[in-house]
């Protein structure tokens, strides 16, 4: 019976970080997302016996129930979600934002959220197990200039893991929410509607994390022992003391670590 570990927007940056981290350690992982041919390269390396890709959108719920019910229906089992699909758009002040960009917003880091935890919890109730790992921000703890509606979605999704682990309690099921700071991905090509001049703009002079680091907290966070459950991780780049308030030393004054 192959245990999967469902990652929702597995395609790039921390999601696709996250898969890989779990495949090389030898767990099956099944990728919830939209541009499935984006994960051609993985299914070819670790085959459809540790990696199976689902098309599923999860602003609709019904394409998310379908993708883990086709697991279910295959004799598989549910050991984890990793609730990673989210986005950010564009950086202004609340007056000055688009409605349609804070529709996207919530449907996909707040119904998104909550259609992939409905989708798998019936499962990991059945087997007594499970682990619901959600992906937050530091966005939702620490305020930043344009933070408004994506640091609001946020902060639902930190206050969901912490109520949702209440719901669970006595279940065997945990619940854990890693909250990054600033990461270098596709997310800020997004935020900024494909600009790369601005999304290069919001790293540049720092080292922000890499989606690696971020799959390093999850997986570790999921291989604590079953009766541990780590509740909540907050991890920023050195250069990232909270928020968006960023040290941006010149070059040849910063000591690189080793």
């Amino acid at each position: 019976m192959t245990k999967w570990t469902v990652i929702t927007g597995g395609t790039a940056g921390i999601g696709r970080a996250v898969a890989e981290r779990f495949l090389k350690e030898g767990l099956p992982v099944a990728v919830l997302a939209r541009r499935v041919e984006r994960l051609d390269d993985l299914v070819d390396a670790f085959g459809p016996e540790l990696i199976r890709v689902e098309r599923a959108d999860v602003r609709d719920g019904e394409s998310v129930a379908l993708a883990v019910d086709a697991l279910l229906q295959d004799g598989g089992e549910i050991a984890a979600l990793v609730n990673n699909a989210g986005l950010s758009l564009g950086l202004g002040a609340l007056h000055d934002g688009a409605v349609e960009d804070w529709d996207t917003m919530i449907d996909t880091n707040v119904s998104g959220v909550l259609h992939g935890i409905r989708a798998v919890l019936p499962a990991m109730r059945r087997t007594g197990a499970g682990h619901i790992i959600n992906l937050g921000s530091l966005a939702a703890e620490y305020p930043f200039f344009g933070g408004n509606v994506y640091a609001a979605t946020k902060a639902f999704v930190h206050h969901l893991s912490a109520n949702l682990r209440v719901d669970v309690q006595g279940t065997g099921i945990r619940v854990t929410c890693i909250a990054p700071g600033m990461v270098r991905s596709e997310f800020a090509l997004v935020r900024f509607k494909g600009d790369q001049d601005r999304a290069d703009a919001l790293y540049e002079g720092i080292r922000p994390l890499a989606p690696e680091d971020v799959a390093d907290t999850v997986f570790w966070a999921h291989r604590t022992p079953a009766h541990v459950n780590v509740n909540y991780v907050e991890l920023m780049s050195i250069d990232q003391p909270f928020g968006l308030s960023l040290t941006r030393p010149a070059p040849a004054q910063r000591k690189e670590t080793p």
